[in-house]
C-alpha cells in the first residue's frame, strides 16, 4: 500500500543559525532565545537583537549579560501558526541539557494532536542544530514522509560536527555554564580552546597557545570529515578569520557552504572574536 504524502512542516529556534532565505523558502517556524542585559531582555529575531552590534557591546560591558527561552506563551503562538494547514510538525530545537528553549516548546505544543507533532532534542546549537532542520525541510518535501524525515535527522546527526575556537576563555568563564572541570581547560588563561558540542554536551576538543594555530586546527577537522556533503563557517564578529578558513578549504567546500555569524544566545558564552565551523560528512546519505 502506497504511504500517503503528508505536508510536514518544521519548527526550531533562533540557535540554528539558518539563512533567512532557507527559513522564508521552508516556512520553517523560529522560536527566539532572548538575551538579557543593561535592565532589558532582547529578543534574537532580527529586529530587537543587532547580531554585530550586540558584540561590539560585549567586548566594552562590565555586566555579564545572561540568555533565556521564548516564554512557552510565544512558542505556542509561533507553533500553531507552523501548524496551520500541515499534517505534521516536526519541532528540531537546541539540546534541553543548555537551554530552556526545549521545555518552552514542548509546553507550546501541547495543545496539538500529539500524534501529528514530534518534538525533537537535536542535541546540537548554531548551524549543526541548522543542518539537521534544513536537511528534514529538503526530505519532507521530497518524500512527505515523517519516519523518512525522522531517519535522515537521525543520519545528519551521527555523520556532524560543530567546533569553535575561542579567541578569549573570559566569556566561558564568566557564563557559569561550562565548568572549568568539564571543559577540561584548568586555569591556563593564555590557550585557545577548541570547544566542541555532541548530544547536549560541551566539552574542550583542543588547546593551542595562539589564534593562528587555532585556525589550523579547524582547517584540520573539517579536512578529516570530508567529503563534506554540507558546511557552514560561524564566527562571532570575526568575519576576516571566517572568510580565511573558507579559502583555506574551498577545495573541499560543498556548494552550500556559508558563513553566519553566531546568535548571541550561543555568542553570550563562547564571546566575540570566536570562529567554528559545523561541517556535515557526505556519508550520512548512505
Amino acid at each position: 500500500m502506497m504511504m500517503s504524502f503528508k505536508k510536514i512542516r518544521i519548527v526550531t529556534d533562533s540557535t540554528a543559525d539558518m539563512p533567512q532565505d532557507v527559513i522564508e523558502h521552508y516556512g520553517i517556524g523560529v522560536v527566539p532565545a532572548y538575551v538579557n542585559y543593561g535592565g532589558g531582555s532582547y529578543a534574537d529575531d532580527g529586529i530587537e537583537l543587532d547580531r554585530g552590534n550586540y558584540y561590539n557591546l560585549m567586548r566594552t560591558m562590565t555586566e555579564t549579560p545572561t540568555t533565556s527561552a521564548a516564554s512557552s506563551g510565544l512558542s505556542q503562538q509561533i507553533i500553531e501558526q507552523t501548524f496551520e494547514g500541515a499534517d505534521h510538525l516536526i519541532i528540531l530545537t537546541a539540546p534541553a541539557s543548555l537551554s530552556g528553549l526545549h521545555n518552552s516548546m514542548r509546553l507550546g505544543a501541547a495543545n496539538l494532536p500529539q500524534d501529528q507533532v514530534t518534538l525533537l532534542d537535536s542535541g546540537q546549537l548554531s548551524a549543526a542544530l541548522g543542518w539537521q532542520v534544513r536537511i528534514a525541510c529538503e526530505v519532507a518535501e521530497k518524500t512527505g514522509d515523517v519516519l523518512q524525515v525522522l531517519e535522515a535527522v537521525r543520519k545528519v546527526r551521527n555523520h556532524q560536527a560543530l567546533y569553535a575556537g575561542l579567541e578569549t576563555l573570559e566569556y566561558l568563564r564568566r557564563s557559569g555554564r561550562v565548568s572549568w572541570a568539564t571543559a577540561g581547560i584548568g586555569t591556563l588563561l593564555n590557550i585557545k580552546p577548541i570547544i566542541s558540542v555532541k548530544d547536549g554536551e560541551v566539552f574542550s576538543y583542543a588547546r593551542v597557545r595562539t589564534f593562528s594555530r587555532m585556525v589550523n586546527k579547524l582547517e584540520e577537522l573539517v579536512r578529516e570529515m570530508a567529503p563534506l556533503s554540507h558546511l557552514a563557517i560561524i564566527h562571532a564578529d570575526n568575519l576576516k578569520s571566517a572568510e580565511e578558513l573558507r579559502e583555506r578549504i574551498s577545495d573541499i567546500a560543498p556548494d552550500n557552504t556559508y558563513i553566519t555569524m553566531v546568535n548571541p544566545a550561543v555568542g553570550t558564552h563562547i564571546g566575540p572574536g570566536a570562529v567554528g565551523v559545523a561541517p556535515v560528512s557526505a556519508n550520512w546519505r548512505s
